[in-house]
């Protein structure tokens, strides 16, 4: 696989499948089972023998659970199928059925248009040449969009379960699974930062790796999306010297964020900017794909919002190192900024008072995200110095209690409690703080836009004995 089909989502083209009317059904099985092609058009409802007697079998049997639908290779016998309570395959043949409306028709010939990855178009090919079917590339439309497929990586797709909930990454963007990655684990690990309590997270995955238990099936290929921010919690907790709360049982390397707050805030609105700036980086890439130099210069994810971003961080070292220098620098820069943006603004908005108006607005607007995106992350260190008190906070009160057998037994129930009680409600509330950092603070500068998520025709093929 090259360089670019890693980076960025996979180079879709628009097809034709041109077929014989009579052949119809086979070429829909065929691509069924390929599933690399997504076909175009308004679905139909379904309607004919196959969806009657789906509907007579659950009525029949309306609590039953629904069976996922599959495909015989050759045409069934419906009759047959409902005898034999098939309701897999009569529900996939319902779903042929949809499919087949999307056909257009031209006397003999009946033409499925659709979408589908360059690499898979030779095998697509070999596959439709069996059955007498051509395809045909077809141009892109003005205006579409390709849908989105990212590029098939093991490691990455636990991860992408973070860009799913967010939504589908626009087609011509990088992939940004492995910024996602390394980010949401980097944030969650400073806000949850425990030897002890980090150990417990990755244990915790692995038990999801091995289970067996048909309800947490689903689950279990996203456990490295669990293993990888416990790993993280655990390098920030040898980092702050805490295992399971500031115990002492470890000496601190880097910093005790109870003793250390000011420093702690420092370094966690640093980061914050460092992350915006990379954020940054990827938007100029993304916005030059999505609209060449003019949208990228401009945009307040290009090079312009980026230089405001840069402008700000100036004037701030400015003013806490005293050089003037420096704050003179960094206004000029970000006036620069504000220029570009202007321009850019100017030429989307329009001229006239309506216009100017939403023009200024704009600028203040970008002018306040740059402060409040950044100080945004000053929550990286709220939840790290939380995470110490409240365990400190337990182990005083577990503390108060010893002295006596009973005091220790009870000291020590404690501080179980207590400490579990912290570990999941403190493990909820930082997992939702670093996503919401992604997505308020990071995703804003990656996308503009929304994309389509490739959505492939594809269903099994099995026997009738095997559908039973």
């Amino acid at each position: 696989m090259e360089l670019s089909e890693r980076i960025f989502p996979m180079r879709m083209r628009r097809v034709a499948i041109v077929a014989q009317a009579s052949r119809a059904r086979q070429v829909l099985v065929a691509l069924a089972e390929a599933g690399t092609v997504e076909v175009s058009g308004p679905l139909g409802g379904g309607e004919g023998p196959a969806l009657e007697a789906l509907r007579r079998l659950e009525g029949r049997r309306p609590r039953c659970a629904r069976a996922l639908p599959a495909l015989a290779p050759e045409p069934p016998d419906i009759a047959a199928l409902e005898l034999g309570d098939a309701r897999g395959l009569l529900a996939g043949e319902v779903e042929l059925e949809r499919r087949r409306t999307c056909a257009v028709r031209h006397g003999q010939f009946a033409l499925f248009v659709g979408w589908a990855p360059q690499p898979s178009l030779a095998e697509l090919e070999r596959r439709l040449e069996a059955l007498g079917a051509s395809l045909v590339a077809l141009p892109v439309p003005r205006g579409q969009q390709p849908p989105t497929l990212l590029a098939p990586a093991r490691a990455a797709e636990p991860f992408r379960l973070l860009l799913t909930t967010y939504g589908a990454v626009p087609y011509r963007d990088l992939d940004p699974t492995l910024f996602v990655a390394v980010t949401y684990c980097l944030m969650f690990g400073m806000m949850f930062g425990d030897v002890g309590d980090g150990l417990l997270v990755v244990f915790a995955a692995l038990l999801l790796r091995r289970t067996r238990r048909p309800r947490l099936q689903a689950l279990r290929r996203v456990w490295p999306l669990i293993a990888a921010p416990g790993l993280s919690a655990i390098a920030f907790g040898a980092l702050y010297g805490e295992m399971f709360g500031p115990t002492k049982l470890l000496p601190t390397l880097w910093l005790d964020p109870l003793e250390e707050p000011t420093r702690l805030l420092t370094v966690a609105i640093v980061a914050g900017g460092g992350l915006l700036a990379a954020g940054h980086l990827i938007g100029i890439v993304n916005r030059w794909r999505e609209g060449g130099a003019p949208l990228a210069l401009t945009d307040s994810s290009g090079v312009a919002g980026a230089a405001l971003l840069l402008g700000a961080a100036l004037v701030a070292l400015g003013v806490s190192v005293h050089v003037g220098v420096l704050e003179a620098l960094g206004i000029g820069l970000a006036l620069l900024a504000l220029l570009v943006l202007a321009i850019g603004l100017h030429a989307r908005i329009g001229p006239g008072a309506t216009g100017l108006f939403e023009l200024l607005i704009e600028l203040l607007d970008a002018l306040l995200r740059v402060f409040s995106n950044v100080f945004s992350f000053a929550r990286l260190a709220a939840f790290g110095l939380m995470h110490a008190a409240i365990g400190q906070v337990v182990l005083d009160a577990a503390g108060s209690l010893t002295g006596t057998a009973i005091g220790d037994l009870a000291a020590a129930l404690a501080f179980a409690v207590g400490w579990s009680l912290a570990f999941a409600l403190e493990g909820l509330v930082v997992a939702v703080q670093a996503l919401r950092l992604e997505y308020y603070e990071l995703f804003s500068r990656l996308f503009v836009g929304e994309g389509r998520a490739f959505k492939p025709w594809s269903l099994p093929l099995l026997s009738i004995e095997e559908a039973r």
